[in-house]
């Protein structure tokens, strides 16, 4: 006996097998019945749903109001309170979002589920919501879940926890022996003489090896009282870990950091053990933002496989847990992809699955984009077991600066502030304001007479809107001279961020100046000589200074320019040629002339009025004679300063000005000299010349060393033609019986016909037509209108615009409705001003028939709400004799800004003409 003792081999079989990682702990199976609850009860606000492997409760905020909500789980008349780190080992998760509502993921093996054979699983949970007077409402959830389509191995990643569950070895493998052995004591002593610490619990897990990647060994009941997860159910080992577990360690992959959770587990079963490799990785980064996308990169190949021979059996992607298939998906612009050594997530910023949050750092507003993406797979190695891998990643962005607009809608002539400060999230309230006399709630404030509002968007943001009469005494009033008073408002906005109760504030300031006096005004008229200038003094008499152009006023210009004044008025006539006047532009038959016109008052320099009227006076700059003799002028212009007159010739640098001054040049010359060119035509001969700068000189200043200045003044080139017939025959009639009465015209009768149309673009050569009505257009694309008189050929007829406007509807007489042109000039008041382009001489038959124009695509505000509707464009236009004075030959000042003065405009005239009316078809803002 002793020998046989002596020559027993004791045999040890031990199995190993690969697993992978994950983080919830799962518990025995209880025998506990309890009313499944429905999917989802109005009443309460709770709802459920089995999502594969876990359970999902959601808790609406109706049910919370934003009180504390602590969560149980039951297990028969057990009642345990899942703290951070009992939900972590036992496989729940929670999160709520700032409008109180919850989600709780309750993994189906964790700790106090009942289970049925691995396929049925009892839930119950129990939400305790504080109430005001420390009060609680109870309820209790009971779900019951079926899922039977477990994988060898699954892992579930989740926001605070990883788990791993594999298949235990089948009951043979785990039960076998060296050989039968009749008598069981002793080999359970010998089993335990050989191994001492091989002593098993009721999992019949001997011992546990962590790696860090280093190994460090524990027993069972040391893991879980470390707070690690460890259970089994009939067929599955369970495991399950915390983040910040101390022997689960970081590894990075492909560029993305990842939390492994790597364990062999020792199974003991008399006479086998049996090893259990288990891993989990869960990612911990991979991700990278822009203004409109998120993308999430996921390791292709990872810790969990252990080569590249993978099959990809299934690619899924969810939210909140909840797969979406890929109509959802292409509804919402997610994007699944699969690259080398990625799976790529790509997830538009702001969509309605997440949502913004508001944050305070440093004092300043900024926001968050928080939404949770699930990522599932499914993989075989070589045709081996499947694994089925499921991260549940709740993504926040980083701080996004969002500092809110502080917008100035105050009317000085209403006498009271009124300022707009936003857009802010739905979660920032306005908790006080600070003026320089204190700080006040915003109740106080209002019961003060301050008028403090909150104002929501429709798309769930909100500003605040701030009124405070001039005559307040948190106004701070300056006075800076005799007739101006500086009104502040210095406010400093304290709000609050909610439900973490953050605090932050921003402090904006007005000024308003009110004159009390009326400032001197300037305006003028043009006809075809002269400059017609009016200057009202207002209350301020004539205590100021005037200034043509670069001169003062002196008693000898007053002379000049038949000044005539009385208490009120001043007027002065000035001819477009004086030396005070500026040359603007040269035309083949006018001069375009500007006078500038400046107040100011002297001692302390302020500008009073600053004036500028532009008008075209006809000039002969070409002319050509019978006997072959041409003659031009050239003008020195405002834009070549440096111009000399006198330095100009023809194409033959040897021609010269017969005449010239400081600002003309006057040539003549054969029409065969000078470096002329000729071109022959069908029946037509042209000459043509240049009056350019001769020598090679330039127009430009020198500095000191002789070297051009820098910038050079643009080049100055004036071309002249004149075109003679070749052959003409010219026959005179001659009656000499006299007419017995004087002809009389003929009245004829006909049809002229206006219309406003719209160019598809500034080339004005393709216009939309009825059947292309509504025309869509993004907000402020340039619209180019064309009004244009049809069916007449009469060069005498002039186009006129009178007045262009815009409504929200087809009816020209509706309203709202906004100026564009008003007495045929742009609206001075639109920050956007119409812009009038002009028709090229030759481009079309009649120039004088159209009138063009070109205005920025807007919508209309009401009470600040921003309507995305249609436009409608209308006009007025008048037909005209384009040889009689009136309204053909009206000018529109030149609108400069003004100092501290005010703008002028000169009022239309009123003149006899045949008034049109025309109207755009539908013009729609785009929402895209």
């Amino acid at each position: 006996m002793t020998w046989l003792l002596g020559i027993f081999t004791f045999w040890l079989l031990m199995v190993m097998i690969l697993a992978q990682k994950s983080s919830n702990v799962l518990s025995t199976q209880r025998n506990f019945n309890v009313v499944p609850a429905q999917n989802f009860n109005q009443r309460t606000g709770l709802k459920t749903d089995c999502l594969g492997s876990y359970m999902r409760l959601t808790v609406d905020k109706s049910l919370t109001l934003g009180n504390q909500v602590e969560f149980d789980a039951l297990n028969g008349s057990q009642i345990e309170s899942l703290t951070p780190s009992l939900a972590a080992k036992c496989g729940f998760s929670i999160d709520s979002d700032p409008w109180g509502n919850y989600k709780v993921f309750a993994s189906l093996l964790n700790c106090f589920a009942a289970n049925e054979d691995d396929s049925e699983f009892d839930v119950d949970m129990r939400i305790r919501v504080d109430g005001v007077k420390s009060e609680q409402d109870v309820f209790e959830v009971a779900k019951t879940c079926n899922y039977d389509q477990w994988a060898p191995r699954e892992v579930l990643c989740t926001r605070n926890y990883m788990e791993v569950s594999v298949n235990r070895l089948p009951e043979e493998i785990t039960a076998l022996r060296r050989r039968p052995m009749p008598r069981s004591k002793m080999l359970d002593y010998q089993w335990t003489s050989t191994v001492p610490e091989a002593i098993t619990s009721t999992y019949n897990i001997w011992r546990m090896v962590f790696f860090t990647p280093n190994q460090k060994a524990m027993l069972l009941e040391d893991a879980l009282r470390t707070g690690y997860g460890v259970t089994t159910t009939r067929s599955r080992l369970v495991l399950r870990s915390g983040y910040d577990m101390p022997d689960t360690y970081v590894e990075n992959v492909a560029g993305v950091p990842m939390k492994i959770f790597r364990v062999t587990t020792y199974f003991k079963k008399q006479w086998s053990v049996t090893m259990l490799d288990t891993v989990a990785a869960c990612p911990t980064g991979g991700l990278s933002f822009t203004d409109e996308m998120i993308t999430w990169n996921f390791p292709r190949f990872n810790p969990l496989m252990r080569s590249t021979q993978i099959s990809i059996l299934g690619m899924f992607m969810g939210i909140d847990g909840k797969q979406i298939d890929s109509a959802q998906m292409t509804a919402r612009g997610y994007v699944l992809t699969t690259v080398e050594d990625h799976f790529v997530m790509k997830i538009p910023m702001g969509g309605p699955d997440g949502y913004y949050k508001s944050h305070a750092v440093n004092n300043q507003y900024h926001i968050t984009y928080n939404i949770e993406p699930m990522l599932e797979l499914l993989w075989s190695e070589g045709g081996m077991d499947a694994t089925r891998y499921k991260v549940l990643f709740p993504i926040k962005t980083p701080f996004m600066p969002r500092p809110p607009q502080f917008v100035d809608f105050t009317d000085a002539d209403q006498r009271i502030f009124d300022v707009l400060l936003g857009p802010f999230l739905y979660d920032t309230e306005l908790a006080n304001l600070t003026f320089p006399t204190g700080v006040f709630t915003v109740a106080e404030a209002n019961a003060m007479g301050i008028n403090v509002q909150e104002q929501r968007f429709q798309n769930g943001s909100k500003a605040f809107r701030l009124q405070v009469p001039f005559a307040d005494t948190v106004v701070v009033r300056t006075q800076v001279d005799m007739t101006v008073t500086v009104y502040t408002l210095h406010v400093t906005f304290g709000f609050m961020i909610l439900p973490e109760y953050t605090p932050f504030s921003h402090t904006s300031s007005v000024d308003v100046s009110l004159q009390d006096i009326v400032l001197p005004t300037v305006n003028g008229t043009c006809d075809e000589e002269n400059f017609y200038v009016v200057i009202s003094f207002g209350n301020l008499g004539k205590n100021f200074n005037i200034k043509l152009g670069v001169r003062d006023m002196t008693p000898d210009l007053r002379t000049e320019y038949d000044i005539k004044e009385n208490a009120a008025h001043m007027s002065l006539t000035v001819p477009f040629l004086s030396s005070d006047v500026v040359f603007e532009l040269m035309y083949p038959s006018s001069l375009r002339a500007r006078i500038d016109v400046l107040l100011w008052e002297p001692m302390n320099k302020w500008t009073l009025s600053d004036f500028s009227l532009a008008c075209n006076f006809p000039m002969t700059m070409t002319e050509c004679f019978s006997n072959g003799t041409m003659s031009a002028l050239a003008v020195k212009v405002e834009s070549v300063p440096q111009l000399v007159p006198r330095q100009l010739t023809l194409t033959d640098p040897s021609c010269r000005p017969k005449f010239s001054n400081d600002r003309f040049a006057y040539f003549s010359f054969e029409a065969n000299s000078c470096g002329t060119r000729r071109k022959f035509y069908d029946g037509v001969v042209m000459y043509q010349n240049e009056i350019t700068l001769g020598n090679g000189l330039q127009v430009h200043q020198q500095n000191k060393k002789g070297v051009p200045a820098i910038p050079e003044d643009p080049e100055y080139r004036v071309t002249m033609s004149c075109f003679y017939t070749l052959n003409d025959t010219q026959t005179v009639a001659f009656f000499t019986k006299p007419r017995e009465n004087e002809p009389l015209p003929e009245t004829g009768f006909g049809e002229l016909q206006v219309v406003l149309r719209l160019a598809r673009d500034g080339s004005y050569s393709n216009f939309y037509v009825k059947e292309d009505y509504p025309v869509v257009q993004y907000l402020r694309s340039p619209l180019f209108f064309e009004v244009a008189l049809l069916q007449s050929t009469d060069p005498q007829i002039e186009l006129v615009l009178e007045n262009c406007w815009a409504t929200m509807k087809e009816d020209r007489n509706s309203t709202p409705r906004w100026d564009l042109i008003v007495d045929g000039c742009v609206n001075l008041d639109d920050h956007y001003e119409t812009i009038f382009h002009p028709v090229i001489p030759n481009s079309v038959p009649n120039p004088s028939h159209l009138k063009r124009f070109e205005i920025k695509m807007f919508t209309f505000v009401l009470n600040d709400v921003v309507f995305q509707e249609q436009i409608f464009v209308h006009c007025d236009a008048v037909l005209c004799d384009a040889e009689s004075d009136g309204i053909c030959k009206r000018q529109c000042p030149s609108p400069l800004p003004l100092k501290n003065g005010k703008k002028v405009r000169r009022e239309a005239s009123n003149v006899q003409s045949l008034g049109m009316l025309v109207s755009s078809g539908k013009i729609v803002l785009s929402s895209a």
